[in-house]
């Protein structure tokens, strides 16, 4: 396209193509890039291959059921002999609490963006970005979290067999670090089959856990000097009904581990299989299908919480729960070696290996398909972020570094996790109680409240017993916030645009104004009274500073800056005429990239190369360009010109920039 082409009508819609400066894309470039993650929205479950809800259910419980390898024995270590009563909270809050709350979410966000999504509408601006950041935070520590202490728990489960060999006793951190680089390894070369998978390992899982209880509660029976002894010792060490509510109450923010599923159900929205001839069908299917798995991942995960919470609290010696202990973060193992034999502990070991494993891809697949789809969006990620293989190395990356870190100690580790997951799920309570209140849902709202105070309560006892989680945390969300503020700077010369829509006043001023003069020349200005005398004494101001052509037709330019903390947006241009002055209007996010994608759209759908007009700023470069990344306002001529020559390297093609005063 030159400027000698030949001009012609504009269409409607302009999806621009820029020739900036790229490197050359390589094999290995184009194979890390290859996979993107599907965006937030309608076209995410498009894009989607569905499954029955039930084998769904199956690829969140490899994260949700597999907490049943280690979470007996923290809760025996949490509260004693008094972990059943504990346990029954976190059961009584999982049916009456977490649940209904969580179909409320996936009515509220059918795509899966889950509370996050939620809050993020309740919140403008700059503050919703913010809030949505400190958020992905506690996501990000408590998916990457469920990596690392599922991987480092699957250890423990594979070298406390008595058939491996005694020399890999002891390399914990090595083994973890080997199963996280292997399941880095399953999402660099693909991962389309986890439904698949998942369904066998949960169903096998399941399936020995429940031997495991009817030989335990057998054992109890034929042994009733075990639940003898469990009542004494309860009843030495519960005192009066307050001693165990305390002591329940302390145990209760180490055991929300039980919950981790309602999140990961929801960011599973877009695989549930749903019917309907119409979008609004299709979502109000999801929506029941999801309740559905919802419901009964929670009931079948209470009856197993119970019934193994009393079988490991009854039958396994204090002492064996301890650091070094043979029950230490494999209760339910230690049950299956003693009653069933060292073959068919084996088989237990080995499903709570895979099923652990596993439970990081879960967590791995929730934090590909959740973090990049607001990041990037944002402008606070490279868009590199966005493909599958890249975020893999960089989650293993971090991952690996926690698992040296902590040792690979899934106790240690339990804080952090508990910190994570409370925090999501505060955030979740307080939209859902929000949303409730809105409605004007009198009850809802009240319990929605006692909801959140309770969360809020096992948030800040967590914080308080086990501050290196709030820690762990506290550095993720830092992380993010600097990789997001660099991002957004290092960002800032791109057009954010990729489609610009004309409306029909628009195309028909633009149109006259080619046939009048066969050119474009185009007035950048800052709105005012929108009357007359400003455009008239706007027009002779640039006359007077720029080469306007003396008979040429003006067309002015005007940019509404409404929402500064979005990124890429599509643009829609309307067309207004005061009296004899041509305007065209948009609403956007920053003033300087708007101007310079219209002024590409304009070339690229017309064949002529545009002229655009401006005057100096006056005042402080660098106030300018906080004003510029903050409030999409700044010094606007030569940052349009800087993004022109960024998106388009040939000068001959490049829209032209005066600037006078």
């Amino acid at each position: 396209m030159t400027e000698t082409s030949q001009p012609r009508g504009i269409p409607p819609v302009v999806s621009l193509t820029t020739n900036g400066h790229r490197p050359p894309a390589n094999r290995l470039s184009t194979w890390l890039l290859a996979n993107q993650v599907a965006p937030a929205g309608p076209e995410a479950g498009e894009k989607n291959q569905t499954h029955a809800w039930w084998k769904v259910m199956t690829l969140t419980g490899v994260d949700y059921f597999s907490t049943l390898s280690y979470l007996p024995a923290i809760a025996v270590l949490a509260a004693g002999a008094l972990s059943p009563i504990a346990t029954l909270l976190i059961v009584l809050l999982t049916l009456f609490g977490m649940l209904p709350m969580y179909r409320r979410v996936a009515k509220q966000s059918p795509h899966g963006q889950g509370s996050v999504a939620m809050l993020e509408k309740l919140l403008p601006f700059w503050r919703g970005k913010i809030f949505v950041l400190v958020l992905l935070g506690f996501v990000a520590t408590s998916w990457i979290i469920t990596i690392t202490l599922s991987s480092a728990d699957a250890t423990v489960h594979l070298l406390e067999n008595p058939f491996v060999p005694e020399a890999f006793r002891g390399l914990n951190v090595v083994v973890t670090v080997v199963l996280l680089l292997v399941l880095g390894g399953v999402f660099l070369l693909g991962f389309n089959e986890a439904v698949n998978v998942a369904i066998p390992l949960v169903v096998i899982f399941l399936g020995v856990n429940a031997v495991v209880i009817v030989v335990s509660v057998a054992a109890i029976v034929a042994e009733p000097g075990s639940l003898d002894d469990w009542l004494q010792r309860l009843a030495s060490s519960s005192g009066d009904f307050g001693d165990v509510t305390r002591t329940a109450l302390f145990a209760f923010p180490l055991l929300v581990l039980g919950l981790s599923g309602f999140e990961t159900g929801v960011s599973m929205m877009p695989l549930v299989k749903s019917e309907g001839f119409t979008e609004f069908q299709v979502l109000a299917s999801r929506v029941r299908n999801t309740r559905k798995l919802l419901t009964t991942a929670a009931v079948i995960m209470s009856a197993y919480l119970l019934a193994t919470s009393v079988v490991t609290t009854v039958l396994i010696p204090a002492e064996e729960f301890e650091e070094g202990g043979a029950a230490n973060g494999r209760a339910l193992a230690y049950l299956a070696h003693l009653y069933l034999g060292e073959g068919f502990g084996t088989v237990y070991d080995i499903s709570s290996v895979l099923i652990l494993w596993f439970a990081g891809a879960s967590a791995m697949a929730g934090l590909i398909n959740i973090v990049p789809r607001y990041l990037p969006s944002y402008g606070m990620a490279p868009e590199w972020s966005k493909a599958v293989r890249p975020v893999v190395l960089v989650y293993t990356g971090i991952s690996i570094v926690i698992t040296v870190a902590f040792n690979a100690d899934v106790n240690a580790q339990a804080g952090a996790y508990a910190t994570g997951i409370l925090a999501m799920m505060v955030s979740g309570a307080v939209a859902v109680t929000l949303a409730a209140y809105r409605r004007r849902e009198r009850r809802a709202s009240v319990g929605f409240t006692v909801l959140t105070v309770v969360l809020l309560y096992a948030l800040i006892a967590n914080v308080v017993e086990k501050p290196d989680g709030i820690a762990i945390s506290s550095l993720f969300i830092a992380g993010i916030i600097a990789v997001s503020l660099i991002s957004r700077v290092y960002r800032a010369t791109e057009l954010r645009v990729e489609r610009i829509e004309f409306n029909a006043t628009a195309q028909r001023l633009i149109a006259e104004t080619l046939a009048e003069g066969g050119q474009i020349n185009v007035i950048a200005n800052r709105r005012e009274t929108g009357k007359r005398e400003e455009y008239a004494e706007k027009e002779a101001s640039q006359r007077g500073m720029n080469p306007v052509p003396s008979r040429a037709k003006i067309l002015f330019l005007e940019v509404d800056v409404v929402d500064p903390s979005t990124f890429r947006q599509t643009l829609k241009v309307r067309g207004v005429e005061v009296e004899e002055y041509r305007i065209l209007r948009v609403e956007s996010a920053v003033v300087p990239n708007t101007i310079a994608a219209i002024l590409l759209a304009l070339r690229d759908a017309t064949g002529v190369r545009p002229q655009c007009y401006f005057e100096w700023a006056e005042g402080n470069p660098i106030a300018y360009l906080f004003k510029y990344l903050l409030f999409g306002r700044g010094d606007t001529a030569p940052l349009v010109r800087e993004i022109l020559r960024e998106n388009e390297r040939d000068p001959a093609l490049r829209p032209s920039i005066h600037v006078g005063g």
